[in-house]
């Protein structure tokens, strides 16, 4: 017992957020694999993000996330409905969402997120023939990280009425 103390020197957090995100990765799984026969990945990587054993900054994260991520959606929409030069629409709707993103939007936590759902969006056409069919599928990997990051959240959220986190260690009061 006393390696184990060592090890974790009294801080649980990493044991409170290894317990998190195996809930939360086996109800995606759930959900997503057996219920609706789809690859969880997307929303288990979202949800790790979205997850925190201090419900505060999953809460943080969380908005974050969803501001940004609907962001990046709608905008890889817009440059995947636009039709013209595939490929080449990655990077400059990248750059779009990104101005958006920092200067109009202004959500700092998580910003990165609004790029990155843009890239998922678009990208899913270089897999499909129909422009029909690849909003489709960009549209449904954008609702497993939506999926993703509500899982997370509600998982941190459950975890901290069921196992609260104890409070911070007070600093040391310096010496008069």
């Amino acid at each position: 017992m006393k390696l184990l103390d060592r090890f974790i020197r009294g801080d649980l957090l990493g044991i409170h957020f290894a317990v998190n995100v195996f809930i939360a990765t086996s109800l995606l799984w759930l959900i997503l694999r057996k219920a609706a026969d789809l690859n969880p990945i997307w929303a288990i990587s979202s949800m790790v993000a979205a997850s925190d054993p201090l419900v505060q900054q999953a809460i943080k994260t969380f908005r974050g996330r969803m501001i940004n991520a609907a962001l990046g959606c709608a905008t890889g929409l817009l440059f995947l409905s636009m039709g013209g030069s595939g490929q080449w629409k990655l990077p400059l709707a990248l750059a779009v969402t990104v101005l958006l993103s920092t200067y109009v939007v202004r959500v700092q936590v998580m910003w990165r997120q609004a790029p990155i759902t843009a890239a998922i969006v678009i990208a899913s056409a270089w897999d499909h023939q129909s422009r029909v069919t690849a909003l489709e599928t960009g549209l449904r990997r954008v609702g497993e990280v939506m999926l993703g990051c509500l899982v997370g959240v509600a998982v941190s959220w459950a975890m901290s009425k069921i196992w609260p986190t104890p409070p911070p260690p007070a600093a040391p009061k310096p010496a008069t």
